[in-house]
């Protein structure tokens, strides 16, 4: 069996991952707030621990996983969305956790075993809460319970930071019934206007944090093997999770092993509106470019650097997938060969991986590509869609264009060689020239009948 070794953020080492039950083998990831479509950045998570889950269930069995990931569908954003739109919070919701999931199905994630709604686990938060109350990690003041950072000693152990270095580094909300300004809210009060639930503490809703405690708990036990999310909840999120649950469930362990993926990039800047490079993942899919496109440019960077990307990348990615895609039509998939697995298996290299396809294409191993592309969620049953749809044989072509190239050299006439690149490109064909030959492939406008004349 595949050893699998992880980056555990917490020791800040690589470990090998040593389920506590390898029936049974659970991770948790930290989902969407749900107020608004997915951008590029919120697919980056997903396919990285997509892939892990795949991985994981190839090495253990598809019935031996069990991989929980949230939706946060209580948040002030949605409340202000709501108060924005005049639309009930519940129709909000319900539709933008439907756009998320066609989104991230669209970039070939598989859903995971249990995808809870906060909002579901209300009375679940309500009893951590009073037991953390009860234990003395957590008080009640102003119609709000805040947990008290100072009882739980290891608090900062993940971020390595210390609580004075958090306190100077972060925003913190001071307000006058904390009794230390890094205790986080647990619950607060509710006006008529927002949503609420009863409580011991009156009408109120959680805070962001319980929600994740209480639901892996519920769905995954006080002691399970991964939690992961990107590098940007580390803190206070993550660290704050951990406090809860330690102190809720006093020797359990909580997560064994924490992962964290880090940031993207476009075109070497933070994505942001104000710099006109914000888009989100529908607006890709709807500009035409594929899912798997987007999934391949992801996994080209390891998910512990952060991810570029740019339209070179997105186009070379388009042009090698089609390449593949064709050849791997030609043969059933092959089990995937251990050396892919291997590579996955260390610290999920998927740069590694895909050097490893761009190998086994280069060979022409069919059967080994496409069980290759499987398990990386770049290929499922079937050649995708666009790939069916938009691959044209240009084989003959690219005979043709050699054989006149190779005339050319010869005669110094290149007269034909030009008249035939310019009727390829005027049919949205990409051309490659190189020393290794002629490499003709299909752009985004491509026209199959403007090619019949040539």
């Amino acid at each position: 069996m595949t050893t699998i070794k992880l980056h555990n953020t917490k020791t800040k080492s690589r470990e090998s991952l040593e389920p506590i039950d390898p029936r049974n083998v659970r991770m948790y990831v930290c989902g969407p707030t749900v107020y608004d479509r997915a951008h590029l950045g919120n697919a980056r998570p997903v396919i990285v621990f997509d892939v892990l889950f795949r991985l994981l269930r190839h090495v253990y069995g598809q019935d031996h996983v069990t991989y929980v990931r949230n939706f946060t569908d209580v948040d002030d954003k949605i409340n202000a969305r709501s108060a924005q739109s005049g639309r009930a919070i519940g129709e909000i919701t319900a539709e933008t956790t439907g756009w998320f999931l066609d989104d991230m199905a669209a970039v070939g994630a598989l859903e995971p075993t249990h995808m809870p709604r906060a909002t579901a686990y209300i009375a679940q938060m309500v009893t951590m809460i009073e037991d953390l109350v009860a234990k003395g990690h957590a008080y009640a003041a102003e119609g709000h319970v805040l947990f008290a950072v100072d009882s739980y000693k290891d608090y900062g152990a993940l971020s390595g930071r210390s609580v004075d270095d958090m306190i100077a580094g972060a925003r913190v909300d001071v307000a006058p019934y904390k009794r230390n300004p890094m205790d986080f809210v647990l619950w607060k009060p509710s006006d008529a206007q927002t949503p609420g639930w009863d409580s011991p503490w009156g009408r109120g809703r959680p805070g962001w944090h319980i929600e994740c405690s209480a639901m892996s708990y519920a769905l995954l036990g006080a002691h399970f093997d991964i939690h992961g999310g990107g590098n940007d909840l580390m803190f206070p999120h993550h660290e704050n999770e951990i406090a809860q649950s330690a102190c809720a469930h006093p020797g359990a362990g909580f997560a064994n092993i924490w992962l964290h993926n880090e940031m993207l990039q476009v075109e070497g800047r933070k994505m942001s509106k104000s710099l006109g490079n914000f888009f989100t993942v529908r607006d890709l899919l709807d500009d035409g470019v594929p899912g798997e496109v987007i999934r391949f440019v992801m996994l080209s960077t390891h998910y512990r650097k952060p991810m570029d990307w740019t339209d070179k990348k997105r186009d070379e990615a388009e042009r090698v997938l089609r390449k593949w895609y064709a050849l791997a039509a030609t043969e059933e998939a092959a089990a995937p060969d251990d050396l892919l697995v291997g590579l996955l298996g260390d610290d999920l290299n998927t740069a590694g991986a895909i050097a490893h396809l761009h190998k086994l294409a280069g060979a022409g191993q069919a059967g080994a590509l496409r069980g290759a592309l499987a398990l990386l969620g770049l290929m499922g049953s079937q050649v995708p869609d666009w790939a069916a749809q938009r691959t044209f044989d240009l084989a003959a072509y690219e005979a043709y264009l050699s054989d006149a190239r190779t005339t050319a050299m010869q005669t110094k006439d290149f007269a034909e060689v030009d008249r035939i690149k310019a009727m390829l490109l005027a049919a949205g064909v990409q051309v490659q020239m190189s020393k290794d030959g002629v490499v003709l492939t299909p752009a985004a406008d491509f026209d199959a009948a403007a090619l019949e004349v040539l």
